[in-house]
């Protein structure tokens, strides 16, 4: 089973997001924007994006990692605080190869490594849905990264060494569901950007996919997801796996805590179809054993 972490209720899960409830602000009826608003959701901008009781998408969240700590950037639709005055291809190079508008390399810790698989469509959507809410001046904050990260070239040589830019591609030996939610765990949702074990340059440990993470973002231990019996999540049924990518609860009745109720409550907004395409991808990982926390 999972290992707990200090667990909340469903009432919980639900207060959360009424605290930086973005989608209420801007009605939506355009195709394109509902599209949008779609993959914001599951991509988990909102929370990555807004600081502890700060403007949506302003930025400013502090991301603590064994290299130092990263602040989030501004993605508002503001001219210069944000990314208002980007191109479609400025928003593209950055989620597809982890480059700014100034020809810069973004540091791993925005997870372009997963984002690179977002299909075009998507970008395009998630870019014109952002660019329709209010914008934000709040001010990016500098990192506080270890003294040989400190030039963006760290990023540059990062890059050459584990990145491999591309669209996702679908597996002909796979049915359309599978694809699908691969698609889902591995571009917009990126689960595994959490959920896989780093190695001591920050890269993703590819043997042990899913397989739990112990160091993860702020230092949180993050679970084995993979179908292993004994440590991950081999000994859940389909109804369990519904119940908790819904309501973040678990098999015992209790309900997971920490970064993931953030997590839950967008990935709850996922359809039906898409839900059960994710359950079906994550039920065909390789199952692994490895054991995260007690």
């Amino acid at each position: 089973m999972i290992p707990k972490l200090r667990l909340l209720a469903t009432v919980g899960v639900l207060a959360v997001a009424s605290s930086y409830d973005i989608s209420a602000q801007t009605p939506v009826d355009d195709p394109l924007l509902v599209r949008g608003k779609y993959v914001l959701q599951i991509s988990g901008c909102r929370h990555c994006h807004t600081a502890e009781n700060g403007e949506p998408l302003a930025g400013g969240r502090p991301l603590e990692t064994p290299f130092g700590t990263f602040y989030t950037p501004n993605i508002t639709s503001h001219e210069t605080a944000g990314i208002g005055a980007w191109s479609e291809n400025d928003f593209r190079r950055a989620l597809h190869h982890g480059v700014s508008p100034d020809g810069s390399d973004y540091y791993p810790a925005f997870p372009y490594t997963s984002y690179s698989r977002m299909t075009v469509e998507d970008t395009r959507a998630l870019q014109a849905y952002i660019l329709s809410l209010p914008a934000s001046a709040q001010s990016n904050r500098a990192h506080e990264l270890a003294w040989f990260l400190r030039w963006r070239f760290a990023a540059k040589a990062w890059k050459w060494l584990f990145f491999n830019p591309g669209e996702f591609q679908q597996n002909p030996e796979r049915s359309a569901r599978w694809n699908r939610g691969a698609y889902l765990a591995e571009a917009l949702a990126h689960c595994g950007e959490c959920h896989t074990p780093r190695n001591l340059f920050g890269a993703l440990q590819q043997d042990l996919a899913y397989a739990g993470n112990a160091h993860g973002p702020d230092d949180e231990l993050v679970p084995n997801i993979t179908p292993h019996k004994g440590t991950g999540i081999g000994d859940w049924d389909r109804a369990a796996l519904q119940e908790f990518l819904k309501f973040g609860e678990l098999p015992d009745g209790e309900y997971t805590a920490g970064s993931m109720d953030y997590v839950i409550e967008e990935i709850r907004n996922l359809t039906p179809e898409d839900r059960e395409a994710l359950i079906d991808y994550l039920l065909a990982l390789t199952p692994i054993e490895n054991r995260v926390g007690r």
